[in-house]
């Protein structure tokens, strides 16, 4: 029997499902994304908690975000993926994220571990999202996981491409061209290519007479973005040649 007050587990399952826009999860992996370890403390016979499944939706996470920045970001290595991977997948972002989706009311936790404020902690949040995209993964295969991390991940994604997840490449770049060469970076659209509802944009970014680079994106401002981090990239490359350049 659920705790007085407490919504019985299939409702908080079902609650999940709702707002992950799914039809169903697996009952057991689905109760157990949602279920604190200090919960299981106090209810020994009331199944597992979640520290199983945030270790796999962990991987799960890294994965779809990872496979998203390289689709989104074509021309960027793999320290540059590194660190834009790191602007998405990091316990505040996860816990934003989580709170968005209203997971803190739906967990399964110990009395102790709710009386300290615990269905807010970062911490918690974050573990019980991996979880749930662990469970998802279990229940929807990885073509689900991806789904659901897209709907999750969406806005940060177009963030992190448009410069708005501190990592603005544009203003940055147009600082450094300022101080170093006192003039401005500008942007041209060197080409578009597919149907209106999935367009590439290819940009270039000069500096006075010189073309520094082009990138693509899936927008002119993902392009955009692209290009300047791609200038940024090389002015300095040739700052560590000629320390004494600027």
């Amino acid at each position: 029997m659920p705790a007085p007050g407490r919504p019985p587990d299939t409702v908080l399952v079902e609650g999940l499902c709702h707002r992950l826009g799914l039809e169903a999860l697996d009952p057991v992996h689905g109760l157990a994304a949602l279920t604190h370890k200090s919960y299981v403390n106090e209810h020994r016979d009331e199944g597992a908690d979640n520290e199983r499944l945030e270790f796999l939706g962990d991987a799960v996470v890294d994965l779809a975000v990872s496979h998203r920045l390289m689709e989104r970001f074509p021309d960027a290595d793999e320290g540059e993926l590194s660190k834009l991977r790191a602007l998405l997948v990091n316990e505040e972002t996860l816990a934003r994220v989580a709170r968005h989706l209203g997971l803190g009311g739906l967990l399964r936790m110990g009395r102790g571990e709710e009386m300290t404020g615990g269905r807010d902690k970062s911490s918690v949040l974050a573990d019980a999202l991996e979880a749930v995209i662990g469970a998802v993964y279990l229940s929807t295969g990885l073509p689900g996981a991806l789904s659901v991390v897209d709907r999750l991940f969406g806005d940060l994604l177009e963030g992190v491409a448009e410069g708005k997840s501190g990592e603005d490449w544009k203003t940055r770049l147009q600082e450094l061209v300022q101080t170093r060469l006192r003039q401005s970076p500008r942007y041209r659209v060197v080409s578009e290519e597919g149907p209106d509802h999935s367009k590439t944009f290819e940009v270039e970014v000069t500096v006075g007479t010189e073309l520094f680079a082009r990138a693509r994106g899936r927008s002119k401002k993902e392009a955009e973005q692209a290009a300047a981090r791609e200038t940024l990239t090389m002015l300095d490359s040739e700052a560590k040649k000629d320390p004494g350049a600027g």
